[in-house]
């Protein structure tokens, strides 16, 4: 199953980022020091688009007054209200790492998975842009339980086939929110457009250069279709492998009941 994330929303645009970089070779256990090289990320070469189709918004407005709620309840920062959102008992934590959720209550599980401790206010951040969040669809294995953001329509077959022939990983391409966008030349908003994205993947690349060390998180490096190498705004792209929140109905009234994604 494939989620995708709004990278500037939520707190695991940081995990999503670390997901594109290129990934280094493992190390051969009984290889020498010297010998120990890490795989050099694929150079940047034009590749053919992979078409996406973004999920509908989901029309129900009991969940989506229960969503604003959630926002509000986020920008105060306030824990005990948001446990008053969370189902009192089942709340599940399906992590990446595939490690068991802790032993704790739901909204603490909550709190841990969001990081919602964090001093910058990204935690809060985070479940703020759950709420924002205006698709839904059911889990496939859990039918009476929405999860947000929806899965995206795409061959997914399509973007294996995508990876190998650029030499790349899957976890290295996202996709616009909007049809578009503008690829510019520098992490700059001023700076010239070198090219025009279309619904279709994009590769992302790993940027600890200077150009970016001063707008971290505002701005991903991208390899245009092109080949051509630019920047775009990191609110303008999804990854389809970021985390989603899931709702339940109780009684009537909409709970968060677990999420999907993240875990170290």
């Amino acid at each position: 199953m494939m989620r995708h994330l709004n990278l500037v929303s939520l707190a695991f645009a940081a995990a999503v980022l670390v997901s594109w970089a290129p990934a280094a070779a493992a190390q051969a256990q009984k290889a020498p020091p010297q010998q120990q090289q890490p795989a050099q990320p694929a150079a940047p070469k034009p590749y053919k688009p992979l078409a996406v189709t973004l999920p509908a918004p989901l029309n129900d407005p009991s969940l989506e007054a229960f969503r604003k709620e959630m926002v509000a309840v986020a920008q105060r920062k306030d824990k005990a209200a948001l446990a008053r959102m969370v189902v009192a008992k089942g709340f599940f934590w399906e992590r990446e790492d595939g490690k068991k959720a802790p032993k704790k209550s739901g909204v603490d599980i909550l709190a841990q998975a969001l990081n919602l401790a964090a001093k910058d206010g990204s935690g809060w951040e985070a479940l703020a842009g759950f709420g924002a969040e205006a698709t839904a669809a059911p889990l496939p294995e859990r039918k009476d339980i929405l999860c947000a953001p929806a899965n995206p329509d795409f061959d997914e077959r399509g973007l294996e086939e995508l990876a190998q022939t650029t030499d790349t990983d899957p976890l290295e391409w996202g996709y616009p929110l909007r049809p578009d966008v503008e690829v510019r030349e520098t992490p700059n908003a001023t700076a010239p457009a070198i090219e025009k994205l279309g619904m279709h993947f994009v590769r992302v690349l790993d940027d600890d250069s200077q150009s970016t060390a001063n707008t971290a998180g505002e701005w991903l490096r991208v390899v245009a279709p092109s080949g051509k190498v630019g920047f775009v705004p990191a609110d303008a792209l999804t990854s389809p492998a970021g985390a989603q929140l899931c709702f339940v109905k109780e009684g009537g009234a909409w709970k968060i009941t677990g999420l999907v994604g993240g875990g170290e």
